[in-house]
């Protein structure tokens, strides 16, 4: 395998990194995995619900779709695998891949392996690596360990994820249904669902289902092979190799040159030294420019014979006054002698035991004579110092208790004040007679000069209620809501009727339920046009 061709950068990363990795990867070749998934899950769909229509046993439909979920994520991680050596690989090519790849090592994930929560990670071992069978189980345990539970929660995650697909799919359904039928349809659905469920309920559900694993599968293969991806890379350093190999593409155009001036260089370190001359006086000391004496001094430091030329270089003849020169430009260059200040952290027990030690050294009684003076008034400094803050501190009680005649009463008042409770609102209740009068509007002004508001508009509401019904033809029942009185009311022939209908009642929900009363002279031409418009007596 051609690591240097990845497609991907590639570096130790940890658990939910590989993953996101993973998922990045599923996006770039998003077209593909999820063409793939659909391709080859679409047939098997519709032949085992085909199946269930006949045989009247969708449940074994949903669950052999669901326990063939392995032979899905084939596909995708072939997308994957070549993906990430800039190889793009289509959905039809996938399949078609799958005839005469990584057969060897995938049966038992339809089979005994089929309930593994490690399978995003274990399963590009056997369909990538192409172990043989003794050795592909070591090499399972050697790729799960340390992400064995970054698998494990990838795993749970797209469980709970198509879990809440379709448990919001099947709400969806409920949000289209009225309001006023929902305590009717969540029982209907109830009694469907316990009794005798319908096929085109079951094959719904059956839908949802699967279209929740063609959403979530391919991230899933895909955070499983990243960190099969990672893993690998962890176990075998692909970050480092892949490091090395580029290093040597950028050194092997300069290797030829390289091998030229090294062939050029060995004939000049072959060369024989310049002969010295045997009347010469013998070779000084050799060694720092500090330790070499003048040439015509005759304080000449004496010489070690371990430091001789003839010591160090044998019977070999040397220019010793040209090896004394590079000596010396050796040792004048700056970076041979470099200089810099280190500090040292010393625990201070070692510090006060210096600073004892050092005391004891100094022995001249007329510094110590100078320092005891100053020592002493330093402590009365301090002590001064101390007395002054005592003193303030006794002044700020003294003021305290000076003036406690005008903090305190404020001090036991403060978080002990109650608010006030709120008066209880006393709502009247609203009684009716059983049998309505014949002059509505003229009773509805009694009672509101009467100082019962909310008595006047239920009048004038139930007397509209009654009017709706005649003219619809509804027979509304005793306990009808304001919501079944407007869509009776929309049964009535006349415009007019019907605007005039949701006036009053919208009159009334603001008085019954939000507290909000109309003026008088709003009240008075509310009831004088329901007195016209639906014919009440005077």
């Amino acid at each position: 395998m051609r690591i240097d061709r990845l497609d991907v950068v590639l570096r130790a990363r940890s658990g939910w990194e590989a993953m996101e990795l993973g998922s990045a990867l599923a996006r770039r070749h998003a077209r593909a995995v999820w063409g793939s998934w659909l391709l080859a899950s679409a047939p098997l769909f519709l032949l085992f619900n085909a199946l269930g229509w006949w045989l009247d046993a969708f449940g074994w439909a949903w669950l052999a779709m669901w326990w063939c979920k392995p032979l899905f994520e084939r596909a995708p991680l072939y997308v994957l695998s070549c993906g990430i050596f800039g190889e793009p690989v289509g959905a039809l090519a996938a399949l078609r891949a799958q005839r005469h790849w990584g057969n060897s090592g995938f049966w038992g994930y339809l089979g005994w392996r089929r309930f593994s929560v490690l399978r995003s990670l274990c399963l590009p071992v056997n369909l990538l690596e192409g172990n043989a069978p003794g050795q592909r189980g070591p090499r399972r345990r050697a790729v799960a360990a340390g992400v064995a539970g970054s698998a494990l929660v990838l795993t749970v995650t797209c469980m709970a994820f198509e879990a809440v697909l379709v448990s919001g799919t099947i709400g969806a359904v409920f949000m289209f249904m009225p309001l006023d039928l929902m305590s009717e349809s969540w029982r209907a659905a109830w009694d469907m669902i316990g009794q005798d469920t319908p096929a085109w309920a079951q094959l719904g559900f059956n839908l949802a289902c699967w279209l929740a694993s063609v959403m979530i599968g391919p991230f899933f293969v895909g955070a499983g092979f990243g960190l099969y991806l990672n893993r690998r890379t962890q176990m075998e350093a692909w970050d480092v190799e892949i490091a090395l190999r580029r290093l040597r593409d950028r050194l092997l155009p300069a290797a030829s040159t390289l091998a030229l001036l090294l062939c050029l260089a060995l004939p000049l370190a072959s060369a024989p030294a310049h002969a010295q001359d045997p009347d010469a006086e013998p070779a000084r000391a050799l060694g720092k420019p500090s330790d070499l004496a003048s040439d015509d001094g005759d304080d000449a430091p004496a010489v070690d014979p371990a430091n001789t030329a003839a010591t160090i270089f044998g019977s070999t003849p040397v220019d010793t006054a040209g090896f004394r020169q590079a000596v010396n430009r050796a040792f004048e260059d700056p970076l041979q002698r470099p200089t810099r200040q280190v500090t040292h952290w010393k625990p201070i027990e070692q510090a006060e035991k210096k600073k004892k030690e050092d005391k004891q050294l100094q022995s001249d009684s007329s510094n110590q004579a100078e320092r005891k003076p100053r020592k002493d008034g330093i402590a009365w400094l301090a002590r001064l110092a101390e007395w002054g803050l005592w003193g303030l501190l006794g002044i700020l009680l003294l003021v305290l208790l000076l003036t406690a005649r005008l903090w305190l009463p404020w001090l036991r008042g403060s978080g002990r004040r109650k608010a006030e409770a709120a008066p209880s609102v006393v709502e009247e209740a609203v009684e009716l007679p059983a049998v309505l009068p014949p002059d509505v509007a003229t009773q509805a002004g009694l009672l509101w000069d009467q100082g019962r508001p909310r008595q006047a508009l239920a009048l004038l509401y139930r007397a509209s209620v009654r009017t709706v019904g005649e003219r619809s033809g509804i027979a509304l029942p005793p306990g009808a809501t304001e919501a079944q009185c407007l869509r009776a009311s929309r049964r009535m022939p006349d415009a007019s009727d019907r605007e005039l209908f949701a006036r009053i009642v919208r009159m009334w929900q603001y008085a019954a339920y939000a507290g909000q009363l109309p003026s008088r002279g709003d009240f008075n031409t509310l009831a004088d046009a329901l007195r016209q418009q639906y014919r009440w007596q005077a």
